[in-house]
Formats: C-alpha cells, sequence, structure tokens
C-alpha cells in the first residue's frame, strides 16, 4: 500500500518597506497610520471583491481588477502581492485556465499571509 502526503504550500512574503515608511515620514505618524489603515482595508476589500467575481466566474472586468490590486499592493510595498496578482492578471489575458487556476490558488494564499496579522509576523507599522 502507498500512502498519500498532504502538501500545503507556504508562502514566503516579500514586502518593501520604504513605501509605508515614506508616507510615515510626509505626514506624520497619526496620519500615516490612519492612511496606511485605510489603504490596507481598501486593498482588502478590492481582494474581497476579486475572490466573489472569481466563485461567480465574472471575469468581464477581473483583468483590470487585477491591475488594480496590483497598484495598491506596489503602493504599499507589498512586493509579492503584486507580483503574484500581475501574474494572475497575465494568466486570465492569456486564457490559460489551468495557469490561472493555480496562479489564483497562490494568490488566496499570499494574499492570507500578507492581510492576516500573524502573532509574532511582520509589522507593517513604520
Amino acid at each position: 500500500m502507498s500512502s498519500v502526503t498532504a502538501i500545503k504550500p507556504q508562502e514566503v512574503v516579500q514586502q518593501d518597506a520604504e513605501p509605508i515608511a515614506a508616507i510615515y515620514r510626509n505626514l506624520g505618524a497619526p496620519t500615516g497610520e490612519q492612511m496606511v489603515t485605510r489603504a490596507l482595508g481598501e486593498l482588502a476589500l478590492t481582494m474581497a471583491g476579486i475572490a466573489a467575481q472569481v466563485k461567480a466566474h465574472q471575469l468581464a472586468d477581473l483583468a483590470q481588477q487585477l491591475k488594480q490590486l496590483r497598484r495598491m499592493a506596489e503602493g504599499l510595498g507589498l512586493t509579492s502581492l503584486a507580483t503574484v496578482a500581475e501574474d494572475a492578471r497575465i494568466c486570465l489575458q492569456r486564457a490559460d485556465s489551468t495557469a490561472f487556476s493555480a496562479v489564483w490558488a497562490r494568490l488566496i494564499r499570499v494574499a492570507e499571509r500578507t492581510l492576516t496579522p500573524e502573532p509574532g509576523g511582520a509589522d507593517l507599522s513604520v
């Protein structure tokens, strides 16, 4: 008999602290914190909206939504999230449903790692 091993992929999330640091430097700590918190909330809502579109198979403007997600992630220095969002957009534009499914699963994992606070995890505040 053979055994089945379940593999749970773990994503290493890359971030660039400079965009957030610049926001804090330019606006000051209290206003900077509000801006970063709001931007992260908008990013999370955008990701949730994209997830709902994918679940409902509404792909009409999904490429544009993924492009917006990429820009938002870049603005906050969320390098991995931006890169994978762009990869998903490219797969979608190429009409490669197999690749899109794989990259979509990765995008979900990266978004969860990026947007879900973990004890002892990366602190997005500067």
